[in-house]
């Protein structure tokens, strides 16, 4: 799979897919290109999509730049920093999700408010 371009507030950013959890992978891919208003929660913004797969491997606690798959509601997630749920530092999910990409620079995310428009697609 190529590489996805992710455009949120007048920013472009590049994420690579990960290594794990194809089958979710696939599931985003094959509805590509999702986008819609986004919700800010501490520093994640995420937004719904009409894809429904079920979960694969989950976690709460994810690396900074983590693009993920939020099953319990079907929404796709960008975290780079803290969020109410973190412990310390590191970015958190309010509920298991599934992690399928990796954003290489998070830094234009610092600004961006909750209900900007994100569109992920293929690069």
């Amino acid at each position: 799979m190529s590489d996805l371009r992710v455009l949120v507030d007048g920013h472009e950013l590049t994420a690579s897919w990960s290594d794990n959890n194809q089958a979710t992978q696939d599931a985003l891919a094959e509805a590509l290109p999702l986008g819609g208003e986004a919700t800010r929660w501490g520093d994640e913004l995420y937004f719904g999509t009409d894809v429904d797969v079920p979960p694969e491997e989950t976690q709460t606690a994810v690396p900074v730049g983590t693009v993920a798959y939020w099953p319990d509601g079907n929404a796709l997630c960008l975290f780079w920093g803290e969020t109410p749920a973190s412990h310390e530092n590191e970015p958190r999910a309010a509920a298991p999700v599934t992690v399928v990409a990796e954003i290489a620079d998070t830094e234009p995310l610092q600004d961006v408010t909750g209900g900007t428009t994100v569109r992920v697609e293929e690069q």
